[in-house]
């Protein structure tokens, strides 16, 4: 049974692997033409890469993990109302939750009453839930359980929820596959017996069964993040992610291709990803561009 230090660990690996991803995605809200200039010749963006809200809302998982040892929802949505940075990139819902969380309203109360009482399916819960599959990798009943906890502060509906519980339990699976040397073919078959029926779900198995390599061919099947939503997001994120599993570079070079959402698409790409190459497969000049993370995640 892995200790508490040992999960941070894996819960931060996939941390720093999601804030490069994050950081560098985000630098390709230019013209769509100078940025596929510049990822076909993999030309690194200007630095110092800014993270944005995708990191952010990491890092309160990420010290809800260490304090806690569970997602503990109440503690985690003061925190990300507390962190909140109206500068970081935040959605006009999640501006909208954060500031009247911060100004003493329950969660349980905002949440579920955005978009007119449906909540929302947005593709905020998958995009920082990574190191959530990483702390809890060897019990995927309790990965969809702290997933869905996680996501269900901000992101209420079920679409939105089982966007975050595939990017748990993939990050989950990775993490086997990697300790037990696992067949990677079976990546998308053993993330999807965990994730509720959804159109996340329908969308997963139809990336699952593409048999093109072409991104536009991709795109044009499952999305790209475009449409901000967890069901138009986490497929072609996990399509990435089957892709090149075993090299960072490859598998965030390639996700940035798509374009789209893409600081979201390679945060969850590279939070996963991370797990599976483990440290050493993450080359020093990442973690250089990307600006540093805050100490508060880390000393709390």
């Amino acid at each position: 049974m892995p200790t508490h230090e040992e999960r941070l660990a894996l819960a931060r690996l996939s941390l720093d692997g999601l804030s490069i991803g994050d950081a560098f995605g985000d630098r390709f809200f230019i013209h769509a033409d100078m940025a596929q200039t510049l990822i076909r010749s993999r030309a690194f963006p200007k630095e110092p890469w800014a993270f944005t809200d995708d990191t952010n809302m990491a890092l309160s998982i990420y010290e809800n993990l260490h304090l806690h040892q569970d997602i503990e929802q109440d503690s985690l949505s003061k925190s990300f109302a507390e962190h909140y940075a109206a500068d970081r990139g935040y959605g006009p819902a999640m501006h909208r939750l954060l500031s009247r969380i911060g100004e003493g309203e329950s969660w349980r109360d905002v949440a579920p009453n955005l978009f007119d009482g449906q909540g929302s399916y947005g593709n905020g819960g998958a995009m920082r839930v990574a190191p959530v599959g990483a702390y809890f990798f060897d019990n995927l009943e309790t990965v969809v359980e702290q997933a869905r906890k996680s996501a269900e502060i901000t992101h209420a509906h079920e679409e939105g929820i089982a966007g975050a519980i595939a990017v748990a339990v993939a990050a989950a699976v990775v993490l086997d596959l990697r300790h037990n040397e696992g067949d990677t073919t079976t990546f998308f078959d053993r993330v999807l017996a965990h994730v509720p029926e959804s159109e996340v779900k329908s969308r997963i198995k139809r990336a699952r069964d593409i048999r093109s390599k072409v991104v536009d061919h991709v795109i044009g099947m499952i999305g790209n993040g475009y449409k901000i939503t967890a069901q138009d997001t986490v497929p072609y994120a996990l399509w990435c992610v089957a892709q090149h599993m075993d090299n960072f570079d490859d598998a965030l070079w390639l996700t940035a291709s798509g374009l789209g959402d893409v600081d979201t698409n390679c945060a969850i790409v590279g939070g996963i990803v991370s797990l599976y190459v483990g440290e050493a497969g993450i080359a020093h000049y990442w973690h250089e561009k990307r600006e540093s993370l805050p100490e508060w995640a880390f000393t709390s």
